[in-house]
């Protein structure tokens, strides 16, 4: 859908496990974004060609909580560009530069 109607990208959600995506040829500027709670849908968004991963949760306390440790951890094994995200706020923000990460997101660091 993405292709026909002319976008930049698409996004595939964590629990999207499907391949039928690169059966479809792009555009060069095309991107694929990904997210990913554990080091499994790491390995398939890389799978699916997902040129950034978001993980998270890296300080919301929700059922894929993961902390600043586990997070280091599990991003290193992929050398996709990882974007933190969860919980990300003015508070904790100055945290994220202990990370190797290309980029953060979060609602409560805009509002």
């Amino acid at each position: 859908m993405a292709l026909k109607l002319k976008l930049d990208g698409v996004y595939l959600p964590s629990f999207y496990k499907k391949f039928n995506h690169l059966n479809y040829s792009t555009y060069s500027n095309f991107i694929i974004l990904g997210s990913a709670h554990n080091l499994k849908e790491i390995k398939i968004k890389e799978l699916q060609k997902a040129q950034s991963i978001f993980i998270s949760s890296i300080f919301k306390k929700n059922n894929n909580f993961l902390g600043l440790n586990k997070f280091r951890i599990i991003s290193k094994y992929s050398k996709k560009d990882i974007i933190a995200l969860g919980g990300i706020s003015k508070k904790n923000i100055k945290k994220l530069k202990l990370l190797k990460i290309s980029g953060f997101a979060g609602i409560s660091y805009f509002e």
